[in-house]
């Protein structure tokens, strides 16, 4: 079964539904896969408590702003879900759970999304399916030694997890952070590592300001000033309630990066050793870009080179929402609105 339609939006989550938005308003037909069986992308697979840097109203997608959870002045992530899902029935728009896209290719005048369910035939094609599903271990000596427990961000729910063990945490953003933070309140006990010292944000600074931050990075580079260094100039951790209650309470005492696992923890350049029965990776992510692959677009360090969202390459193809590098903030609820409606313009433009 081949189906046709002027764009296939891969990927149900945020970034997509932003993009449906703005393309339904363009008047086009599409299509948005998801591989997902239900809304609300990767928000429905974070941690128990994790919250949104900012209040709702600024943490919205185009065209409705979130309502707040009431009670909450920083929205839990089920409430995200909740607020994706009436979103995506909101403005009607057309996604198909369950669909997982395989390759993209080519196909004379068109772009030809595979997926075991068939294969969509599209005059462009956007790219929207986030980092959350491609988690990044680095390659640390030792860590086929190490006996415990190993796990990435990805797989953290919440400290039962972890009850009467041993656990070192890496990574000094704001995963690391609120993940120690959650591990540390509740008694485990706890070695947080960090490549360098943390920098926490002031305590007033929420996801108001860094969209702020980010949207001024964006104005100076447009306008060729110097660049204001957007987000990471302020710091990297967001001063979140646990987070600062946490650190207030001398909790979150960094120790620099260890030199390698051992069997039963870590261990320091310096001789130093720490006993561990699980380690968290708070490592970041990469783009889940395989189903591109046969498009041959990465270059030699790994990425698609873009003009905005479009692929430089590959003008019927558009990225959008792995990073500033699809668009500045794009990956946030707030920042996301802006590259997608350029995209769904320019999409617009070519087709008509």
């Amino acid at each position: 079964m081949t189906e046709r339609t002027d764009v296939v939006v891969v990927g149900g989550g945020q970034a997509g539904l932003a993009v449906g938005y703005h393309l339904r308003r363009q008047g086009l037909d599409f299509t948005v896969l998801d591989a997902q069986e239900a809304p609300g992308g990767a928000w429905r697979h974070t941690w128990d408590s994790l919250r949104l840097f900012s209040p709702a109203a600024y943490s919205s997608l185009p065209g409705w702003p979130m309502p707040a959870q009431p009670g909450e002045a920083y929205p839990e992530a089920a409430h995200v879900v909740g607020y994706l899902a009436d979103y995506e029935k909101r403005y009607s728009l057309p996604v198909l759970r369950g669909v997982r896209v395989r390759a993209v290719r080519r196909d004379g005048a068109f772009l030809r999304a595979e997926t075991g369910e068939g294969a969509w035939r599209a005059r462009a094609v956007v790219s929207a399916t986030g980092t959350w599903w491609r988690p990044f271990l680095p390659a640390v000596p030792g860590h086929e030694a190490f006996r415990g427990g190993q796990s990435h961000t990805t797989g953290y729910r919440n400290p039962g997890q972890f009850a009467g063990r041993r656990v070192i945490v890496v990574g000094g953003g704001n995963s690391g952070a609120q993940i120690a933070a959650d591990l540390a309140l509740a008694g485990v006990d706890l070695t947080w590592v960090t490549a360098r010292p943390p920098r926490f944000l002031a305590d007033d600074i929420d996801g108001r300001a860094l969209f702020d931050a980010a949207t001024a990075r964006r104005r100076a580079l447009d306008e060729g000033r110097a660049d204001t260094g957007g987000v990471a100039s302020l710091g990297d951790i967001v001063a979140v309630p646990p987070v600062r209650e946490a650190r207030d309470a001398g909790l979150l005492k960094a120790s620099p990066m260890f030199a390698r696992l051992t069997a039963d923890g870590a261990a320091w350049a310096d001789g130093t050793t720490a006993g561990a029965d699980a380690v968290v990776w708070c490592t970041g992510f990469r783009p889940a870009l395989s189903h591109l692959s046969p498009l041959a677009l990465r270059g030699t360090r790994g990425r698609i080179a873009t003009d905005g969202t479009r692929a430089t390459a590959e003008p019927r193809l558009h990225l959008l929402g792995y990073g500033d590098w699809t668009g500045p903030a794009s990956a946030t609820l707030i920042g996301v609105g802006r590259p997608a409606r350029e995209a769904a313009r320019q999409i617009a433009d070519l087709l008509r």
